[in-house]
């Protein structure tokens, strides 16, 4: 399944600088109903994220009914992505 959303960076400052986008409502109802499907463990779910030129895989993080998008320093820098900014994100789970 792919969606395309504008979504709100946002830092987590723990032992290490992450950021995150969060998935829209429409995205997290899909993926809890799927959730057997998709997740390899922990409800994590494996995703391809692109953003403006740049795309990667990562996982999907569940936190509070919402999944999380983490945006990996290689999406990052090369799109120059900072906490704050809205983003145009593509994302594909599944076959």
């Amino acid at each position: 399944m792919d969606w395309e959303f504008d979504a709100e960076v946002f830092q987590w400052r723990g032992p290490a600088p992450y950021f995150f986008v969060p998935t829209p409502p429409e995205v997290d109802d899909f993926l809890h109903a799927h959730l057997g499907e998709l997740t390899y463990g922990w409800g994590v779910i494996p995703a391809r994220v692109r953003v403006g030129a740049t795309e990667v895989t990562t996982s999907l993080i569940p936190k509070d009914d919402v999944y999380l998008v983490p945006l990996k320093v290689a999406l990052r820098r090369p799109e120059g992505i900072d906490d704050g900014d809205v983003v145009r994100v593509r994302l594909s789970v599944g076959d």
